[in-house]
C-alpha cells in the first residue's frame, strides 16, 4: 500500500493490504525484518521517514489517523493528537530536517506536527484533499484535487506562492532545483522549482481502458481510450506525438454498453481505431464512427448505423471499404470513395463481433463473435459463405487477428474459455502470432500454433493486455 525509505536508506517501511494494515520495517543491508506491527483498522495512504540526520522516527498517514513510529524502538507507536485542531483523513505525510512532521488533509489544510501533537493547521489549498506534501530545502510543495502546487515556507508555517497545473497533483519530486510534477492525466512534467521552464516529459491515458490500436504507414502507433483521448505516438521516442478528443457529443449508447470505470458519457469513450491514409475511423462506445483528419482530430464524417458499441474496425487492403464490427451482431462496410456511405451490411453471427480479417485482394471478410463463431462473407454481394471455410484455403489475409480459427487453437491456456484472450495479432511475414490475455501477458508464438504450442511469455503489463500489433516491419 505505502513504502518509505530512511533518510539515510538504511532501512525501509512498507505497509501491506491486510485488513489490520501491518507496517513492517526492513534493514536493508541486511536484508532483515527490523519490526512489525499492526498499523490498524484504518486503510494507510502514506508512509514518511524523518528528514532529521541520525533519526529512525517515521510517520503513517491514512483515514483519520496519523500514527508515529520509531525504526530503533520496536515499541514505539504513538498516535497523533490532533487536540483543538479538526480531525480528518490524511493522504500524505513529510518531514523537514528538524523533526518536524507535516501531513496533508481532505479538508485542503496542511497539519505542522511537533513530537506527537498538532502544532498548527494552515489553509494551504482551495479546495478538496491534499494528494501529496514533499520537503525541499526549507519549503514544503504541496499537491491537491485543486491542481495547484503550493509552497509554504516551513520557517514560519506561511504560503508563498501557488503554481497552477490545472488538474489534481498525485506526485512531487526534486533532483536538486528540477521539479517533476505527476498529475492525475497521466502526464509528468520537469520545471523548476518555481513552476518556470516547463517539459512534458510523459503524457498516456487515464481513464477506464485502453483498447484502440493501430498503425500508419510511417510507424506511428494509434491508441483510444475511455478517456475522451486519441493518442499519436512514435514508438522510436516512445513519445506522444499528438493527441486530441474523441468527440465533444454527450451521448449513451442507444442498446447496451460497454463496461468501463470512466464517468465520461458512452460518445467520448472509444474502443476501436483504423488508420487509413489521412483518415483516422474513431468508434465511440455509443455507436457512432467518426472519420477524422488524422493529424489535427477535425471531424469528416459521422455514421451511426451501429445500435451498440464498437469492438473492431478495419480497412480494406486497398483502402476503398471500411468494415466496422458491432455488439449488435452486425458488421456495416463503408464506402470510402463515396463519402463513407453505408454500401452494405454483414449477418450471421449470433453474438457480438469481437475481430474481423480482409482477404489480401479485398474478395472476403472472416469474423469472430462471442459466440466463437468463425464465419465468411463475400464482398461481391455482402453475403455469407457457409463454406467459407473451404473455399478460402487458399487465400492470403491482410490480417492475422482472427482468436478462433485453425492456426491459432494452442493460444488458449488449459481451464479457460475463449474470453482470457482478448487481442491476437500475426506478424507481418507470417511467422509469429501474438497474443494478450487476461492476466497480463503478451504470449509469442510460432506460427501455427496448434495444440500443445508452447510461447515465449513477456510481462510488462499489471491488467488485461486488451490489443496487441506487429509494427510495419515487425520489429
Amino acid at each position: 500500500q505505502a513504502v518509505g525509505w530512511a533518510e539515510d536508506n538504511s532501512m525501509f517501511a512498507c505497509v501491506d493490504l491486510h485488513n489490520d494494515h501491518n507496517v513492517h520495517v526492513f534493514n536493508v543491508q541486511g536484508g532483515n525484518l527490523v519490526m512489525s506491527d499492526k498499523g490498524g483498522p484504518d486503510r494507510i495512504m502514506d508512509v514518511k521517514w524523518s528528514q532529521q540526520p541520525g533519526s529512525k522516527r517515521f510517520a503513517t498517514a491514512g483515514i483519520k489517523h496519523l500514527y508515529f513510529w520509531d525504526g530503533s524502538n520496536a515499541g514505539y507507536k504513538k498516535k497523533g493528537l490532533f487536540g483543538s485542531n479538526e480531525m480528518t483523513s490524511m493522504s500524505c505525510v513529510a518531514w523537514d530536517n528538524e523533526g518536524f512532521a507535516y501531513s496533508g488533509g481532505s479538508n485542503s489544510r496542511i497539519y505542522k506536527w511537533e513530537d506527537r501533537s498538532c502544532a498548527g493547521t494552515i489553509k494551504a489549498h482551495e479546495k478538496g484533499f491534499i494528494c501529496t506534501i514533499k520537503w525541499q530545502n526549507g519549503t514544503l510543495y504541496s499537491g491537491g484535487k485543486d491542481g495547484n502546487v503550493v509552497l509554504t515556507r516551513t520557517s514560519d508555517f506561511q504560503v508563498q506562492t501557488k503554481i497552477d497545473f490545472g488538474t489534481l497533483i498525485r506526485a512531487i519530486d526534486f533532483n536538486g532545483t528540477d521539479m517533476v510534477v505527476g498529475l492525475r492525466s497521466g502526464t509528468i512534467i520537469h520545471c523548476d522549482g518555481q513552476g518556470a521552464n516547463r517539459k512534458e516529459i510523459m503524457h498516456s491515458h487515464n481513464n477506464g481502458e485502453v483498447w484502440g490500436l493501430d498503425f500508419d504507414a510511417e510507424g506511428c502507433v494509434y491508441t483510444s481510450a475511455d478517456d475522451n483521448q486519441v493518442i499519436t505516438w512514435d514508438p522510436s521516442k516512445r513519445q506522444k506525438k499528438n493527441a486530441f478528443q474523441v468527440t465533444d457529443r454527450r451521448e449513451k449508447s442507444r442498446r447496451g454498453g460497454a463496461s468501463t470505470l470512466s464517468k465520461l458519457p458512452d460518445s467520448q469513450c472509444s474502443r476501436a481505431v483504423a488508420v487509413n491514409n489521412d483518415d483516422i475511423a474513431v468508434a465511440g462506445n455509443d455507436g457512432a464512427v467518426m472519420i477524422k483528419d488524422r493529424s489535427n482530430g477535425v471531424e469528416k464524417h459521422l455514421m451511426k448505423d451501429s445500435t451498440e458499441w464498437i469492438e473492431v474496425m478495419r480497412y480494406s487492403p486497398d483502402g476503398q471499404k471500411l468494415a466496422v464490427g458491432s455488439h449488435d451482431n452486425k458488421i456495416y462496410i463503408y464506402d470510402v470513395a463515396n463519402g463513407y456511405s453505408n454500401c452494405g451490411t454483414l449477418k450471421g453471427h449470433n453474438s457480438y463481433i469481437t475481430n474481423l480479417d480482409w482477404a489480401a485482394d479485398g474478395s472476403y471478410i472472416r469474423s469472430n463473435c462471442g459466440a466463437y463463431e468463425l464465419l465468411f462473407f463475400k464482398m461481391d454481394d455482402c453475403s455469407q459463405d457457409p463454406s467459407g471455410r473451404s473455399n478460402t484455403t487458399g487465400t492470403v489475409w491482410a490480417t492475422e487477428t482472427a482468436k478462433f480459427s485453425w492456426n491459432v487453437e494452442g493460444i488458449f491456456p488449459s481451464g479457460t474459455d475463449g474470453t482470457h484472450i482478448n487481442g491476437v495479432n500475426g506478424s507481418k511475414n507470417g511467422m509469429l502470432i501474438a497474443a494478450g490475455d487476461d492476466f497480463g501477458l503478451v504470449q509469442l508464438y510460432r506460427n501455427p500454433a496448434r495444440d500443445g504450442a508452447h510461447p515465449r511469455s513477456y510481462r510488462g503489463h499489471s491488467e488485461h493486455v486488451t490489443r496487441v500489433g506487429f509494427a510495419q516491419d515487425d520489429q
